[in-house]
């Protein structure tokens, strides 16, 4: 049996789709199911049974002989949310939970990090576990993604560890079932609205003078990317180790949001309101996965190219509404 937990968000509930398409229909899903708006993440998918989060600790110490491998996929992702309590209830305490059961009991671990531990990118982005005690996030999400790692670093140099692990620091990751998330879905998500509702889209002024209105740039990874390289660690099992998952390449926003118009077969509009004050101090201009970690732990499959990925985006689930 594969475990995954977030099943019911973004990532999760995609991640459930696509581990059905591979073969895999022994899953057991993990979140509160609390939320009608997430419920339709999960139609048509195939899965054993579903745990509420706040039981699934208790039923691992249970029933951790039919566990295969855990997909940590579920967090609190609200980089808004300034409760450090919250976090760390949710996204540090949780998953040292289930680290110290993975290593008990020999289950394999793979988890979601951030690449918002990178903080500013004083330090650059590369995965170097030397690097990581370092970092320092803007945000108390950042940090609480921050403080497992280091926390998951030190247990694997005392020796306690799942024997086989990864930790990976999502970068900007985009695409279908995320409908739910509010002001925290993806730009090509609102730019995509706003299309519609307007026929124009509003992108953040910069607010430093080293980048031009729409030139802050981030790495963008489609979601289908993130699923294929989930799905060669649970399969593969390469080194355990904390890894990026990126493309390898910033791009603009304005890029972004141009290529969202295109999708939809129009020119674009776009103009620039200020960045709301309570992001603005903590919001990250740059970011730009370090890859060669990752390939050369074997994943060698290409990325889609921001162009494809949103297109393939907005024209397939999108511009209708549908669920992946």
């Amino acid at each position: 049996m594969i475990i995954i937990t977030g099943a019911a968000g973004f990532i999760g509930s995609c991640m459930v789709k696509r581990l059905n398409d591979a073969g895999y229909t022994d899953l057991l899903i993990v979140d509160d199911f609390s939320r009608p708006d997430k419920q339709r993440n999960l139609e048509g998918k195939t899965f054993h049974a579903e745990v509420h989060r706040n039981n699934f600790v208790r039923w691992l110490e249970r029933n951790h002989a039919d566990v295969d491998a855990i997909l940590h996929i579920g967090a609190r992702t609200d980089t808004t949310e300034l409760s450090t309590a919250i976090f760390d209830e949710l996204n540090l305490e949780y998953s040292k939970a289930l680290w110290i059961l993975c290593s008990g009991f020999g289950i394999p671990l793979y988890y979601a990090s951030s690449a918002a531990t990178y903080g500013l990118g004083e330090s650059g982005y590369a995965d170097d576990h030397a690097l990581i005690p370092g970092l320092k996030p803007l945000n108390p999400y950042g940090q609480s993604k921050q403080d497992f790692d280091v926390w998951a670093l030190e247990q694997v140099a005392a020796g306690q560890a799942p024997p086989n692990w990864a930790g990976f620091k999502f970068f900007n990751v985009y695409g279908p079932n995320e409908y739910h998330k509010g002001r925290m879905a993806s730009v090509i998500f609102h730019t995509t609205r706003q299309i519609k509702a307007t026929g124009a889209m509003k992108l953040f002024r910069s607010h430093r003078p080293d980048y031009k209105d729409g030139e802050q740039s981030r790495d963008f990874i489609y979601v289908k990317d993130v699923l294929d390289v989930l799905l060669f660690f649970l399969e593969n099992k390469p080194a355990s180790a904390i890894y990026n998952l990126g493309t390898g390449k910033a791009r603009t926003f304005y890029d972004l949001a141009s290529s969202t118009f295109h999708a939809l077969g129009l020119e674009p509009d776009i103009s620039f309101m200020d960045t709301p004050v309570d992001i603005r101090d903590t919001y990250q201009y740059f970011t730009e996965a370090d890859m060669s970690k990752m390939r050369a732990a074997g994943y060698h499959q290409p990325f889609y190219g921001l162009e494809e990925g949103i297109a393939d985006y907005v024209q397939r689930y999108l511009r209708d509404e549908n669920i992946y």
